[in-house]
């Protein structure tokens, strides 16, 4: 399939979702930006009384069916309570993002306390996502080799996507031995600890990026959030070590945690289009090259916390999770079904994976 080139005059209404766009030459849809923006005026503001509930209820419920799932003797109430587990600190966990975007004044104590309950003892504080993920908005780096978490992978070849997922399913491994054994040595050997900060640190997909260290209030957030983390992981190892945790907790543990590291990397594999080769893009290229999935009850489950919106979010990266399907609804009736933000909607993680799994077989074994 040829790639359909968009230049400043062009449009993209008309070209089918299936087709690769040449997003280096689709220029900004003044009309899509400005009505974005003017229709969400009142939408930016976090809501405390949705925030606070819904992160620490899914704790809570995470929390309790993770240790159902160790406690139960009988194996199917032991996997529903696993699974229940799975989405519920799922959900949770993924509050980190909006951390990143958060006023913290508007939300005081928010990043505090979700370090405490659910960033340590999970061992992904929030350190490890802020400063990486706002560089994935900013304009001039998206999608370039400066972009943390972006890779071409509709047009890098088919074991890509396998891989992912098996990093994925490791996950748990790796941030104990990142927080218990790499992170406590690279204190007292100062090259393991550049290694540390620029490889180690951060929830990024591309291989290539290195982290900058930290400074300033962030250098000391960073160290309270690493020293946690770390205690988390060096008492999981003894505890481990010692037999005073049983292996079956520690395998329901790390199966528990695994399958959010695994439901999370579906999602971010149909987050975007993953079709731009490193050029930088404009807003609404960007925009076009990320999707939403807004229709049905699944993405609710699988893209929780404003993520079904993941192309809207591009487009209005500071508007609270909760106020995206106000202004989905609204930039939609305002646009119609044949605008440049229809273009980014999409029906199923199914069919965003079965395109991207096709676009491998096809233009990354061409390549």
């Amino acid at each position: 399939m040829q790639p359909v080139p968009l230049r400043s005059t062009g449009t993209v209404a008309d070209v089918p979702q299936t087709a690769r766009v040449t997003l280096s030459g689709v220029p900004d849809d003044r009309d899509l930006l400005r009505t974005a923006a003017e229709l969400t005026r009142d939408l930016h503001r976090p809501k405390a009384w949705i925030y606070w509930p819904d992160c620490l209820g899914s704790a809570t419920l995470g929390y309790a069916a993770l240790a159902a799932a160790i406690l139960l003797h009988s194996p199917w109430a032991a996997l529903a309570c696993g699974v229940i587990a799975v989405l519920a600190l799922y959900r949770a966990t993924l509050f980190i993002h909006e951390i990143t975007h958060l006023n913290h004044a508007q939300l005081p104590g928010f990043r505090l306390w979700w370090n405490v309950l659910i960033g340590v003892p999970t061992m992904l504080p929030s350190f490890m996502y802020e400063g990486i993920h706002t560089q994935h908005h900013t304009r001039v780096k998206y999608g370039t080799a400066e972009d943390p978490e972006y890779l071409a992978l509709a047009l890098m070849k088919p074991w890509s996507l396998p891989l992912f997922f098996i990093v994925a399913v490791f996950m748990p491994i790796g941030l104990i031995v990142r927080f218990g054994i790499l992170g406590p040595l690279s204190i007292v050997i100062p090259p393991l600890r550049r290694l540390v900060i620029a490889r180690f640190s951060g929830l990024q997909m591309n291989p290539a990026y290195e982290r900058r260290p930290p400074e300033g209030d962030f250098a000391r957030q960073w160290f309270w959030e690493e020293l946690g983390a770390s205690l988390v992981a060096i008492a999981i190892l003894a505890a481990a070590l010692t037999g005073l945790l049983p292996l079956h907790a520690l395998l329901v543990y790390f199966a528990v945690i695994g399958g959010v590291a695994l439901l999370n990397q579906a999602r971010t594999l149909v987050a975007h289009r993953w079709e731009n080769e490193g050029e930088p893009l404009t807003v609404t290229a960007q925009f076009l090259d990320s999707t939403n999935v807004p229709d049905g009850v699944l993405p609710l489950l699988w893209a929780p916390v404003g993520l079904r919106y993941h192309a809207l979010h591009h487009l209005l990266p500071s508007l609270p999770y909760h106020a995206l399907a106000e202004a989905h609804r609204r930039i939609s009736g305002a646009l119609g079904k044949d605008s440049t933000y229809a273009r980014a909607n999409y029906p199923s993680l199914r069919g965003l994976l079965g395109r991207l799994i096709t676009s491998t077989m096809t233009r990354g074994m061409a390549r």
